[in-house]
């Protein structure tokens, strides 16, 4: 079987009908050679062909049980990264859009966090003293990264257990990329915010000086999602102003502000089992991505809950967007003429790092 690296750049646009049949038909071929996964983002004409659904750690999990030849991950590169590093050496872990990035996860790369390490080693001695974190959302570089130097990978559903397993190891811990996780994690461990300083790569020494480094329980990474950022406290406050009965539940990708102003903040997959387990005519407001908050309204309707999305404007999440139905099709129907396209692989030694974190991180859970 050939394996190619192709961009589907420019193709004729078929009707709906016609794209999700030859999804069908090629994943019927296939005969279980294949496995698609689902991020909970997907937009549903993708997500309804997943065999299996979830939030980055339920993915995680799933990449490192399937037995099937290809994996094709609906999602976005770290995660099909992820299922390339946990799968078996002959199995294929495949993107069906090499454009479907993650914008955070853009916002530490190996060369600024290697730099971080060394300014911090000006200070007090990382390797002794320092856990690195990484979020999932990240390369495998920066997961072989945080191997190397004892630290782990976290997802939403896990933070609080992976830092406190991080704080028994070592004093302090440096979480990359997102802010904003990091702090409201620290935030329910009892951490105050003063103890946890913003390190910005941009700035000699993140911008703290040796006494604010020496103080901090978790230095954050100037990192965040876009799509969480929109979503304001003025937002909540509107809401709960006509809505007086409701509940809000947020992200923890959301800022400081706005998940201290929520009910609940969770993963996305805490987001889901809390509202389906809301009494009947429950009132929802959800800061997290549209597709999850639309799919989610859908499903409670029938039991007289709404589910209303926290902001007024809709921002999805452009690169998880790219993966549609037309790249899907495409993919696997390269797949039954017997050619790989867009296949995922991480270097030998970067994998095996990585794949120290990453076990570190599941077994935590």
């Amino acid at each position: 079987m050939s394996v190619e690296t192709v961009v589907f750049h420019g193709l004729p646009r078929a009707d709906a009908a016609t794209v999700d049949a030859r999804i069908r038909r090629a994943k019927a071929a296939l005969q279980g050679r294949v496995v698609i996964l689902g991020h909970h983002y997907q937009r549903e004409e993708v997500y309804r062909h997943a065999d299996f659904h979830g939030d980055s750690l339920q993915l995680s999990r799933a990449a490192a049980q399937q037995e099937a030849e290809f994996i094709v991950f609906c999602g976005v590169h770290f995660m099909a990264e992820v299922a390339d590093i946990l799968s078996r050496p002959e199995q294929a872990s495949i993107l069906p859009d090499l454009n479907a990035g993650c914008a955070m996860a853009d916002m530490a790369d190996m060369p600024a966090v290697q730099r971080a390490w060394d300014e911090l080693a000006a200070v007090l001695d990382p390797d002794e003293t320092v856990t690195p974190v990484t979020y999932v959302n990240s390369s495998a570089a920066l997961k072989a990264f945080c191997g190397a130097h004892g630290g782990t990978v976290c997802t939403s559903s896990n933070a609080r257990k992976v830092l406190e397993w991080a704080f028994a190891r070592r004093g302090k811990a440096l979480f990359f990329p997102d802010q904003h996780l990091g702090r409201w994690t620290g935030h329910q461990l009892g951490i105050p915010l003063r103890d946890m300083p913003v390190w910005d790569p941009a700035k000699p020494l993140g911008g703290l000086t040796p006494e604010e480094i020496h103080r901090a329980k978790i230095l954050l990474w100037k990192g965040h999602c876009s799509v969480h950022q929109m979503f304001q406290p003025a937002h909540i406050e509107r809401w709960r102003a006509t809505h007086p009965q409701g509940q809000v539940i947020a992200h923890p990708e959301a800022a400081f502000e706005v998940c201290a102003m929520a009910d609940a903040v969770g993963s996305t997959d805490f987001i889901i089992r809390t509202v389906k387990a809301s009494a009947p005519g429950s009132e929802w407001l959800v800061g997290t991505e549209i597709n999850l908050v639309t799919r989610l309204a859908e499903e409670v309707r029938k039991e007289g809950k709404s589910v209303e999305f926290m902001s007024p404007m809709v921002c999805m999440c452009s690169t998880m967007f790219r993966i549609d139905p037309e790249h899907l099709a495409d993919t696997l129907e390269a797949l039954v003429a017997g050619r790989i396209v867009n296949r995922i692989q991480v270097d030998p030694a970067t994998a095996a790092l990585a794949r120290v974190a990453l076990e570190r991180m599941l077994a935590v859970s």
